[in-house]
């Protein structure tokens, strides 16, 4: 399985989409501080995920999240907005 997966900073609010095939390894990668893009806004929490059989189709979907129309919908799917 494959997982997109959104973040939220307990410090700066500021939300991180990413795509594993491990969730758990993932998150606590970024809660350790040992990815160095989310490094500074440890604690992190898991707000979201979406599992997929395929990685084509999750990278997909993470680039689409990553989008400003990907954003919008997120933000509205997880009541940000």
């Amino acid at each position: 399985m494959f997982y997109v997966y959104i973040l939220q900073s307990d410090k700066t609010k500021h939300l991180y989409k990413g795509l594993t095939s491990d969730l758990k390894e993932r998150f606590n990668r970024h809660n350790s501080g040992k990815v160095i893009s989310t490094k500074s806004g440890k604690p992190w929490k898991l707000i979201y995920y979406e599992a997929y059989s395929n990685k084509t189709l999750a990278r997909k979907t993470e680039l689409f999240y990553k989008s400003s129309q990907g954003r919008m919908q997120l933000n509205k799917k997880l009541g940000l907005c």
